[in-house]
């Protein structure tokens, strides 16, 4: 007989099986809290309500996770979840709940808050995204005028073609890398064979991610890379079992118990 599952008589000490209303010797009527027992958890590191966040890559701090069991959590180089990072802000990012549904907030960051994308994702012009160690903002082409020197002679370069957008890539110190005005409505960004190609960054898939231009706007795709791609966070975004976003050089899951 397993006793841990029954409950003993306040009166006579004799074994209730759970469910019962009486003892089964002396008549006792069974407490209504012991009748309704359920089965509670040792704390909030077991409450499915809550989340938890693992570091995944974090320069030595890979592994390391954060129990998310407070209404908010300031995510920098201050707050209750410190991070030694000196591309990330002394109050970068907020993991609150609402009505229960974690929430991920930029906290008007300087480098901002990346958010990996699932499926087709909607794009702005002059949203930025994560791929690999690369950062790339899609832009409206510049507005070229033409025009020529006091002696009317024109500039002299490569010839140009009709593109309605580009997309650059953004370097360290606010500089600018690699950029591509597409002939059609695509651009694919990748290690090698694609329109715009990082041969050097290891967490890039030879074939990551593409940026379209249809009627509705732009899209971003992941093609299946195997590190993901992300987004800048513009506005709250509720966070999901196995999110992963990006924070200065860290990488974070979220894990939630249930």
């Amino acid at each position: 007989m397993d006793q841990a599952k029954f409950f003993p008589c306040a009166a006579c000490q004799a074994l209730i099986p759970p469910g019962h209303k009486f003892c089964g010797r002396c008549g006792e009527t069974t407490p209504p809290e012991v009748l309704n027992l359920e089965i509670d958890y040792f704390g909030d590191l077991q409450d499915p309500s809550k989340a938890s966040l693992v570091v995944i890559r974090g320069e030595g701090m890979e592994g390391l996770s954060y129990h998310l069991r407070a209404t908010e959590h300031l995510l920098g180089r201050q707050g209750q979840i410190q991070l030694e990072d000196s591309f990330l802000s002394a109050r970068h990012a907020n993991l609150l709940y609402r009505n229960s549904q974690l929430t991920l907030r930029d906290e008007n960051s300087l480098n901002g808050t990346f958010v990996r994308i699932r499926g087709k994702t909607k794009l702005a012009p002059g949203d930025t995204l994560l791929a690999g160690d690369q950062l790339f903002r899609v832009e409206p082409m510049p507005t070229v005028t033409e025009h020529t020197d006091s002696a009317g002679t024109y500039f002299y370069a490569s010839p140009s073609y009709s593109s309605t957008f580009r997309v650059v890539q953004l370097l360290e110190h606010a500089g600018s890398g690699l950029a591509h005005c597409p002939r059609g409505s695509r651009v694919t960004i990748g290690r090698r064979g694609c329109d715009i190609n990082v041969f050097d960054d290891l967490y890039l898939s030879e074939e990551h991610c593409a940026i379209e231009q249809d009627a509705d706007g732009f899209s971003l795709s992941d093609l299946e890379s195997k590190n993901g791609t992300y987004v800048r966070l513009k506005r709250e975004q509720p966070l999901d079992h196995g999110d992963y976003f990006a924070v200065g050089r860290k990488l974070l899951r979220v894990d939630m118990n249930a």
